[in-house]
């Protein structure tokens, strides 16, 4: 038609290439290690990438990466990216158990990690062996040759982040470089964008979170201020210098940050994205009242971070929404009736969209439970109000969020029951107004068996990430149950109230 044929995208240009040619000498990295201008951080990358060539790692092998220190993380992360390789970033608070499953189930090639990594990449690497072992970044060294890519291509694989299900069974959402494309585009649509932007990200870059503003920073030709750990005094002062514009935090994060102040922060702050898990509204509305820029948003790995969020225009009329979908977002609620946007009808949070997984990682099972035509299934459940705000009523029914950490019972339970003696267990979450929630088990035990808490509590921390292990024990007769014996967790939270 009209002599032309329209022709879909497939590749762009590298990322972190164009911003080494066109902006050399932009801060991309700050850390408390130092300062990544563009030109160095390219630079470092395709040399780091020489290197792990030379080890044997190529285009579309699996590489974990344990890395406490941020900016050694993002560094390993360019580096897999220059050689098309595929990020599998490993969650350093899980056991060495839980991650070897991880890497096992990946078939990772090859376990990167740093030095405030190496006790649990040593405890990993006893469970199961990557093709070419594991390797400590500080030993890696840079060389005279370098790997160079000139183009991405949208469908490839960048990263295999994990996450759990409610079975308990971690599952790995696959995503790919158009997922942060269309990110990026959005989010940028939504929160605003500007030259002088420095994202601060006081966050774990293992998750989805972190290594999001990573992605769009080098999108956006912005800087990223990486702080290894979350430090209440430290995120703080950086806020009040007035460098900062953008910062990712969770609800805990956030509470604790305003606990004891009495103004706000400089006006160069002007998002304060808040995720990870619902937010109290009174939270969010002494923070407003401060006047600090709070965008409350609604996502998860698999919409890769935001599929909602809301404006701060519409915070104070707001509190308690996640705001509307992002522009190349569709959210809806499904009811066993079908799909609705009607105001006040409670349900099933699903979202379809360009950053949107296309699905996990060697499961499909889990992919057609949760993806189905076209929609992905979150579990959650929402409803819209009259101007089309979403608010999220519960993150998925069972799911315990802990300081921004999900905790799925199934997996604590499964833990509980391998306990000699114990016959059935059920975990639930418990308010806690420092971590928002905490889990809590009930245990019924055989009857001849003399049982603790603390024997149970020792049994859970070999198994189990310190965070999930539960805060306290009941021993109960039975655990309630409907007639179809399903267990009503509903009767157990009401127990604790």
């Amino acid at each position: 038609m009209h002599g032309f044929e329209v022709q879909s995208v497939r590749s762009i240009p590298d990322w972190l290439r164009g911003r080494a040619i066109h902006h050399p000498d932009h801060p991309a990295l700050v850390a408390p290690e130092g300062t990544w201008t563009y030109r160095e951080l390219y630079d470092a990358a395709c040399e780091y990438a020489a290197s792990l060539r030379i080890l044997g790692v190529t285009e579309g092998d699996r590489v974990a990466v344990i890395a406490k220190t941020g900016v050694k993380y993002a560094l390993m992360m360019h580096a897999i990216m220059q050689l098309n390789a595929v990020v599998v970033p490993l969650n350093w608070r899980l056991t060495g158990i839980e991650l070897a499953k991880q890497v096992e189930d990946a078939e990772v090639a090859i376990l990167l990690f740093d030095e405030g990594g190496a006790t649990l990449a040593r405890d990993v690497l006893q469970h199961v062996q990557p093709r070419y072992g594991g390797r400590a970044f500080e030993s890696i060294e840079r060389t005279t040759e370098r790997v160079e890519r000139s183009d991405i291509e949208l469908t490839h694989m960048h990263a295999i982040i994990y996450t759990s299900g409610t079975t308990g069974v971690a599952k790995g959402a696959v995503i790919t470089y158009q997922n942060h494309w269309w990110g990026a585009m959005a989010s940028a649509m939504q929160l605003g964008l500007t030259p002088a932007d420095r994202w601060l990200v006081p966050m774990p870059l293992f998750h989805v979170g972190g290594m999001a503003v990573l992605i769009r920073s080098l999108i956006y030709g912005t800087t990223v201020v990486i702080h290894n750990g979350f430090d209440v005094s430290a995120v703080n002062e950086a806020l009040d210098s007035g460098d900062i514009t953008m910062v990712s935090v969770v609800p805990t994060m956030l509470q604790r940050l305003i606990e004891h102040r009495r103004a706000g922060y400089p006006p160069a702050l002007r998002c304060v994205l808040l995720g990870g898990s619902a937010a109290p509204k009174s939270l969010v509305a002494r923070a407003l009242a401060l006047g600090i820029p709070v965008n409350q948003s609604y996502g998860m790995t698999e919409t890769n971070t935001q599929a909602t969020t809301l404006q701060s225009a519409d915070a104070l009329r707001k509190v308690g929404s996640s705001g509307k979908p992002l522009a190349n977002m569709r959210v809806r609620i499904a009811t066993p009736d079908g799909f609705t946007d009607e105001a006040g009808v409670e349900g099933e949070i699903v979202v379809q969209g360009p950053t949107v997984i296309s699905g996990y990682w060697k499961r499909p099972d889990a992919n057609a439970k949760s993806f189905r035509d076209g929609w992905f299934y979150t579990g959650d459940i929402g409803v819209f109000d009259e101007e089309g705000f979403l608010y999220v009523l519960d993150r998925r029914a069972d799911l315990i969020v802990s300081g921004g950490e999900n905790i799925y019972p199934a997996e604590v339970e499964s833990v509980l029951v391998q306990y000699e003696g114990v016959r059935e267990a059920a975990v639930v979450g418990q308010s806690d107004p420092t971590w928002g929630q905490v889990p809590v088990a009930f245990v019924v035990k055989a009857s001849e068996v003399e049982m603790t808490e603390l024997a149970l509590a020792n049994h859970c921390r070999q198994l189990l990430a310190g965070y999930k292990v539960p805060k306290a024990f009941y021993f109960v007769d039975e655990l309630p149950r409907n007639a179809s014996g399903k267990l009503l967790r509903r009767i157990l939270k009401e127990r604790l109230q």
